[in-house]
């Protein structure tokens, strides 16, 4: 009985998920609870929990095959937010970044506010939803043949908590 106990309790910690980013792979952190993608574009899918169970979990989301039009897909994006009457998209405060992980260039963008959010956002049957204090990041991951989106979207609290880890895990990317 002892030995069963001691072995239940010292079985190793299950594999990471390895994502595949365009030919790059990364593995995701631990606290990253992997899920089925709530639609045929993702190819992978996650939820980030709170340390509140009051508040709603974060979720990263990863589009294979998308659009390397960096400019027009952070207007686009941008769009998604409530923007204050007299206001432009760009007043947002929306931050971006520009680096490279082994041959791919990666752009970010970092933006904060009321999120009118979709499930399928190219759907106008899609319900919309108001998400008040959120805050997303994108990430545009570009190789020479392929585009990846990966997005960290959430209560605003729980992504400030794990924006820098998201990153880091698109930075280890090999």
């Amino acid at each position: 009985m002892f030995a069963l106990l001691v072995a239940v309790l010292i079985q190793p910690a299950p594999a990471p998920t390895v994502v595949t980013l365009g030919t790059l792979k990364a593995a995701a952190p631990a606290t990253w609870k992997s899920g089925k993608p709530s639609n045929l574009l993702r190819s992978h899918q996650f939820s980030i929990a709170a340390a509140d169970p009051e508040i709603a979990p974060a979720e990263v989301a990863v589009f294979k095959e998308a659009s390397p039009k960096v400019e027009e897909k952070f207007a686009e994006w941008k769009a998604t937010f409530v923007i204050p009457d007299g206001k432009t998209a760009d007043d947002l405060g929306a931050k971006t970044d520009e680096f490279t992980v082994a041959d791919a260039t990666v752009h970010t963008l970092d933006v904060s506010g009321t999120w009118k959010y979709r499930e399928r956002p190219r759907d106008p049957k899609s319900k919309q939803e108001l998400r008040p204090d959120t805050r997303v990041l994108w990430v545009v991951l570009i190789q020479k043949e392929e585009t990846t989106h990966i997005r960290l979207a959430g209560p605003a609290a729980v992504v400030n908590k794990h924006a820098a880890e998201f990153l880091t895990w698109i930075k280890s990317a090999k």
